[in-house]
């Protein structure tokens, strides 16, 4: 019996030892990690894809990203690169603009003291964006490198729902008229390949195709001329020294829809011939044709007084890079404030046959 009693204390202990282990290890996995939180404004739902030739101006979405600890505070000196993702390729339900599908965005690096990080982006197509987040210490093992993927969703805009609709009665509209007129009775006369009433529907199809051809031509001339001679009074200040600091801009100077440009800035000292790393950068591209701001970003250099980023331009027309450098808020050397910029043309692409 004393045998019995042994063998159950045993077993009893050995259970309850790996109880208190398993509890253990749930409990330390459970543990909170520090974590990516991402704010919009407008919120998420609240704002619409970019649309061309828009009545109303459009500014791009702000994006906030925080590096939070276990605790939810801020963790200062982190280093981001952000990666923003445009939604899918769909061959059923394309978008606006199909090539820009499934295509990188933006892909930036930057330093943040304060473990936020700032970007104004306009958004070209409905769907599910995908952002790649990743943060790491300035500071060696301050912190644990943090990867994280996030999405949102940008909703179509009611206008295009709208314009499904009277295109869809007008196509039924028109079917039904044509079917009336081809479908009733015809008269053929003498050496007629159709009646007169086909004939006459026919013609006025014929009309209708060649005056908006002439439409679209004469806008897209109009355009043209435009942009000539905006380019024919370009001034460009890609490299600008002022008072001891000199900021140059570099990278690609042409860009192609569907594809990322590499664009840097960067600020020397020129009394020391140094990096420049006390100054603060305020970044944003311009669309010159309809005025609109396709990108802003503010932020510091790194140690080199480089910042360094890769942007898509989805729209084919010329954009102006500016980039104004000013001191930062605790900086011993007053820089004063001045700007260099760029202009960029752009290639548009044509969208897929398909």
């Amino acid at each position: 019996m004393s045998k019995l009693k042994r063998f159950a204390t045993l077993i009893i202990t050995t259970v309850g030892l790996m109880g208190l282990i398993l509890s253990g290890l749930l409990g330390f996995s459970r543990t909170p990690e520090p974590t990516i939180r991402l704010t919009t404004e407008p919120l998420i739902g609240q704002f619409l894809p970019f649309e061309a030739e828009a009545a109303t101006p459009q500014s791009p979405v702000r994006l906030t990203l925080q590096a939070l600890d276990p605790a939810g505070k801020l963790l200062g000196n982190s280093k981001f690169r952000l990666q923003i993702l445009t939604p899918p390729q769909n061959l059923f339900f394309p978008t606006d603009f199909p090539v820009v599908e499934g295509t990188k965005l933006l892909d930036i690096e930057a330093i943040a003291p304060t473990g936020e990080l700032q970007v104004q982006q306009m958004l070209p197509i409905r769907g599910k964006y995908h952002l790649l987040v990743n943060v790491t210490p300035i500071v060696a093992n301050q912190f644990n490198q943090i990867q994280q993927a996030l999405t949102f969703d940008v909703p179509e805009s009611s206008v295009k729902y709208r314009n499904f609709g009277i295109l869809a009665i007008i196509l039924l509209v028109v079917g039904i008229v044509g079917g009336l007129i081809m479908g009733g009775r015809q008269v053929f006369q003498p050496g007629e390949i159709a009646p007169l009433r086909v004939r006459l529907l026919l013609s006025g199809a014929v009309l209708v195709a060649i005056a908006s051809l002439l439409v679209i031509n004469v806008s897209a001339e109009m355009a043209s001329h435009a942009h000539l001679t905006r380019e024919h009074f370009q001034v460009e200040k890609p490299v600008v020294t002022s008072s001891g600091l000199q900021l140059e801009l570099t990278g690609d100077s042409h860009a192609t829809v569907g594809q990322v440009a590499n664009l840097q800035v960067q600020a020397i000292d020129t009394i020391t011939n140094q990096p420049a790393t006390d100054v603060v950068f305020s970044i944003k591209t311009t669309q010159l044709e309809n005025n609109w701001l396709a990108f802003a970003y503010q932020g510091i250099p790194d140690v080199n007084g480089k910042l360094t980023w890769q942007q898509q331009f989805f729209d084919g027309a010329t954009h102006k890079l500016e980039v104004e450098a000013s001191p930062q808020q605790n900086s011993v050397s007053q820089y004063p404030h001045f700007q260099a910029e760029q202009e960029i043309e752009v290639e548009g692409v044509a969208p897929p046959i398909a």
